[in-house]
């Protein structure tokens, strides 16, 4: 019975402690603790994690929302509502503050931001400027490095997002859930009744009113998710495409008629039934001819965080099997 009373009292207090040590660690977290974030520019140093944010490029405007935090600002807010489509919206609080290529240095002063993320190809040169506003950290979501494809960047720089804001437990389970999306597509697709898993992926828009294609190389994000989900991107360049694709005109294309055709446009610029409408090439294609062309809508983004790669697996199950039924 002593024996009991003591083991009792023992639990009690080791409880009592625990209770304590938890609550320190609540009360450690709600105060913030100070913050490193690692950048290809530099690591920038919080001193606890960013409350307001500013963001210049919309990946990042997305892994905020990933992981529920509503940015202070945004460049080009009606460029992403065009091209970014995603279960989380904006709210009516964001702040645009101008456009990806030349943000307004005034707008995001004037929002007093703890911290400002930057894309490193565009706004490296206004580095000093940005950081007299607040901590800048820039990202470079298309790796030289031929190794270090663009998907383990995203992956990598969504992490260090969420660590910024004090959300690295919920961006785990943000790659969780999308690796579940993942499995579910690639277990649908292979039941689906599909001739070939082999695919281009084509991203289009006019230029000088001339049709400009762009067809996905291996390294690009898009393609790392065409493999998870089980299927075959055909496309290999002849040399490395840092941005993840190749511009080619409509008679490249012939190489690849037999695979199925994975196309983003946007409805006001489709150069499909547009510029190529009567085009012999275009028309000859086995994948024309076939009706093996699958639009994803124009606002399935292709170079974005892991939001827009649950939009886009999700998007080509339901064009490629789902609507095929």
């Amino acid at each position: 019975m002593i024996f009991l009373l003591i083991a009792a009292c023992s639990q009690n207090d080791k409880q009592s402690k625990n209770s304590n040590e938890n609550d320190d660690k609540t009360s450690e977290a709600a105060q913030g603790n100070p913050v490193t974030i690692s950048g290809v520019l530099g690591d920038v140093q919080l001193d606890e994690p960013a409350k307001k944010v500013v963001v210049l490029e919309w990946t990042y405007a997305e892994n905020l929302l990933a992981v529920g935090i509503q940015p202070t600002g945004v460049a080009d807010i009606q460029g992403y509502k065009d091209w970014v489509k995603i279960d989380k919206e904006l709210d009516g609080n964001t702040v645009d503050v101008g456009t990806r290529q030349e943000p307004s240095l005034e707008k995001i002063a004037s929002l007093e931001p703890d911290l400002i993320i930057a894309i490193k190809f565009r706004h490296e040169a206004i580095k000093n400027e940005l950081e007299n506003i607040a901590p800048t950290v820039f990202f470079d979501p298309y790796p030289t490095d031929e190794s270090f494809d663009q998907y383990t960047e995203m992956e990598s720089t969504f992490k260090e997002i969420a660590k910024a804001v004090g959300k690295s437990e919920e961006a785990e389970n943000v790659l969780k859930e999308l690796d579940e999306v993942y499995a579910d597509a690639k277990e649908k697709i292979e039941n689906g009744d599909l001739e070939t898993k082999d695919v281009v992926l084509t991203q289009a828009y006019s230029a000088n009113q001339a049709p400009e294609i762009r067809l996905f190389t291996p390294n690009s994000l898009a393609s790392v998710i065409l493999e998870k989900i089980g299927l075959n991107n055909l496309h290999q360049s002849k040399q490395f495409e840092v941005y993840g694709y190749s511009t080619v005109n409509v008679e490249a294309l012939t190489k690849y008629e037999n695979a199925n055709f994975l196309y983003v446009v946007q409805d006001n610029d489709n150069v499909f039934e547009n510029q190529l409408k009567n085009n012999k090439v275009w028309n000859n294609l086995s994948f024309v001819k076939e009706n093996r062309t699958y639009s994803l809508g124009g606002d399935t983004w292709l170079f974005g965080g892991p939001l827009s790669a649950k939009t886009l697996a999700e998007q080509i199950v339901d064009v490629m099997v789902t609507e095929e039924k």
